[in-house]
């Protein structure tokens, strides 16, 4: 076990037996800052260092950004929490075979970003800040926390013509609780995190946070075809927020189950890459031969070739 996580979880849970607002406070703090961040892995480095990088300002504080292609046809990469753009790197040069560019940034807070916190606002102030230089996006293709923002970011002026959401994160009022079971912290800090998330000292001036930041709200604002990538086992965020996503968007949304590849190696796996660059060739008219072996597939082949 992480010795700062085995720490955090000792502290907190002792502090909420005699002053559980203490530690709720505190789990607060650590909620709104990344406790790591992402480094450039080995079989990203090459993609990575072939970016065009610039940086922007957003809230005072630098943001990298990072660009793959001309700036013709640009696809949005969002990344989730704790994580940075270069994990994007197998999707890359898929996405340059079809004619597309890849646009990807570093949250503040992560990656090679500055600053110390960040927000599903954060994601989606930038995203739509590129959107300025760029123009509507051909695709956007997100990650786990990054699904939630891309959806915020569609419903409040992101325009694109298709949405790639693997191991997504649909509400934002299940995070407390997985931030909580990925700390091992007690019943009682969760609730005092929880009603400091939802009482609106993390998003002031938002009257209901449960249901504002929730993905499968008002689903018909969001007209766009959907394929969602989610792992049956993945054990950061359950499967069961892709199940909710479906529920909600019906036959616009694709499902794509996997099987035996987590969180994480959900994002390198060729079956599931695969099948996001046959969806985004089906809407850009480009064939599928010339982005993808396996086309768009079906939620129980790619969990054939996932397992």
């Amino acid at each position: 076990m992480d010795p700062a996580v085995a720490l955090i979880r000792t502290t907190l849970n002792a502090a909420a037996l005699a002053a559980p607002g203490l530690a709720g406070r505190a789990a607060f703090e650590l909620y709104r800052h990344p406790l790591r961040r992402g480094r450039v892995r080995t079989r990203e480095r090459a993609v990575h260092d072939r970016a065009a990088t610039r940086t922007l300002r957003h809230r005072g504080e630098r943001v990298v950004v990072q660009r793959w292609g001309d700036g013709d046809r640009p696809v949005l990469l969002m990344h989730g929490w704790q994580s940075r753009a270069s994990r994007f790197a197998d999707f890359v040069p898929r996405l340059r075979g079809l004619g597309l560019t890849a646009v990807g940034y570093d949250l503040p807070g992560h990656g090679d970003s500055g600053g110390r916190t960040a927000t599903v606002l954060d994601h989606r102030a930038i995203a739509l800040r590129l959107q300025e230089e760029y123009g509507p996006f051909e695709a956007v293709i997100a990650h786990s926390l990054g699904v939630n923002a891309a959806f915020l970011a569609l419903r409040e002026g992101l325009r694109a013509g298709r949405l790639a959401a693997v191991a997504g994160v649909g509400e934002i009022s299940w995070l407390p609780a997985g931030f909580c079971a990925a700390l091992g912290l007690n019943a009682t800090v969760e609730r005092e995190l929880r009603r400091r998330v939802e009482s609106g000292a993390m998003f002031p001036g938002i009257a209901d946070v449960r249901a504002h930041f929730d993905a499968t709200r008002d689903p018909e604002e969001i007209a766009l075809p959907i394929l969602v990538a989610h792992d049956e086992d993945d054990d950061v965020v359950p499967f069961d927020q892709a199940r909710r996503l479906r529920a909600a968007y019906g036959e616009r949304l694709e499902l794509l189950a996997t099987r035996g590849l987590g969180h994480r190696r959900i994002l390198t796996e060729p079956t599931v890459i695969d099948n996001v660059i046959g969806f985004l060739s089906a809407g850009t008219g480009a064939g599928a031969g010339a982005g993808a072996a396996a086309g768009t597939g079906t939620a129980a082949g790619a969990a054939a070739g996932a397992a």
